[in-house]
């Protein structure tokens, strides 16, 4: 196969300029901090760093195999291959599996479960290159499938969690779910692992370049794209560290349940219409849970336990309160035979993008917009 490639020029520049691609891209995440693709979107720094440095390591993946194509002796091939590899399990793989760590924002995950898991991966590669033998190269291969199957399961649980935690404190979830992108990115790192273990022909190599272009370009966009949530995170945890500090003088839980239940709940809901329905609070894009609680000078945990105890997320409490504004002012133009565009009342109801809207009121209705408006023309014309 590597004479092949050695005599195929065009391939040697274009895994030259895929190499300097990912350089370029590592360059740009690391020591740019303005985005490029979302100017308005603030993207979260660490997601950035880490980003950069899995992008620096693939260009690096790219040199040190790069010797492959000009040596002759097959020995020699095998070790290149062999070392190859390690320095691939030490760098490409953790950080890759990292930057999915680091994009679901809920919580600050630990990182060394990622060594623990490497551990293995990097003996067995090191054994290859001591013993200059792919004896144990399916155990290997074995052991990493294992390792995607377990971290599959584990990120789809965990999916679930971070688009609970969104929808508890966000209304707007625009530039902030992460499902589809670790759908595409799990298959696309699903097949470069794939090709990466492969060595039955050139095509394989090529098809390894523009899955690298693909990769490189995509979390780009992703990383571009996604909010910074960092500043909620880091509130929620305040709020964590002020409920310990209630148990720590003596108030147990079912204490802060009687209170929230006596006392609190009861006066969260005239706070809500003072602070936030009647000023048309919700009506900022940027306005999460945090940022209700001191506005309306109520313990975000309490108010978490107040949507709770009404059958609710925030989020379905910031929505019904937009959709109703929506209605009232389509109300209102249809009254005054007044032209008008549903993208322009949506976007004066709250909603920054149409997409947004759109899938809220597929949501909680399951008509599209369209459907929907209809509907509400024919119950206005029988009124």
């Amino acid at each position: 196969m590597y004479d092949q490639i050695r005599e195929a020029p065009l391939y040697i520049i274009l895994y030259a300029i895929v190499t300097a691609m990912a350089m370029m891209a590592s360059c740009y995440l690391l020591f740019r901090r303005a985005n490029a693709i979302a100017p308005d979107v603030t993207s979260p720094a660490r997601l950035r760093r880490w980003t950069g440095l899995f992008f620096a390591a693939t260009a690096l993946n790219h040199v040190w195999y790069m010797p492959i194509f000009f040596l002759s002796s097959s020995e020699d091939i095998m070790m290149a291959d062999f070392i190859g590899g390690v320095l691939d399990s030490l760098t490409v793989f953790p950080l890759a599996i990292i930057v999915l760590f680091v994009m679901l924002q809920d919580r600050r995950r630990p990182l060394w479960p990622v060594a623990v898991m490497m551990a293995p991966f990097v003996v067995g590669k090191a054994w290859c290159v001591a013993s200059r033998s792919y004896a144990i190269l399916p155990i290997i291969l074995g052991y990493v499938l294992l390792v995607g199957a377990g971290l599959t399961i584990y990120f789809v649980r965990a999916l679930r969690q971070y688009g609970r935690w969104l929808r508890d404190n966000y209304a707007d979830l625009e530039h902030k779910e992460v499902w589809e992108s670790f759908a595409v990115l799990g298959i696309m790192l699903l097949v470069f692992v794939i090709y990466a273990y492969t060595n039955d022909g050139p095509v394989y190599q090529y098809a390894m370049l523009m899955i690298d272009v693909l990769l490189i370009g995509y979390l780009l966009w992703r990383v571009e794209t996604l909010s910074d949530l960092s500043n909620s995170l880091s509130q929620d945890v305040q709020v964590e560290s002020d409920d310990s500090l209630l148990i720590h003088t003596g108030t147990t839980e079912n204490d802060e349940d009687n209170a929230l239940s006596l006392s609190i709940r009861n006066n969260i809901e005239p706070l809500l219409k003072l602070y936030c329905e009647e000023p048309h609070l919700y009506l900022q894009h940027d306005i999460n849970i945090s940022r209700l609680s001191r506005e309306i000078g109520v313990n975000r945990f309490y108010l978490s336990q107040y949507f709770s105890s009404q059958g609710m997320t925030y989020n379905d409490y910031i929505n019904d309160l937009r959709i109703n504004h929506f209605i009232s002012l389509y109300l209102e133009a249809v009254a005054a035979h007044r032209i008008f565009n549903v993208r322009q009342l949506a976007q004066e109801s709250g909603y920054r993008s149409y997409s947004t809207f759109n899938s809220v009121i597929k949501r909680k209705t399951g008509k599209s917009v369209t459907a929907w408006m209809k509907t509400l023309n024919e119950d206005l014309g029988e009124s």
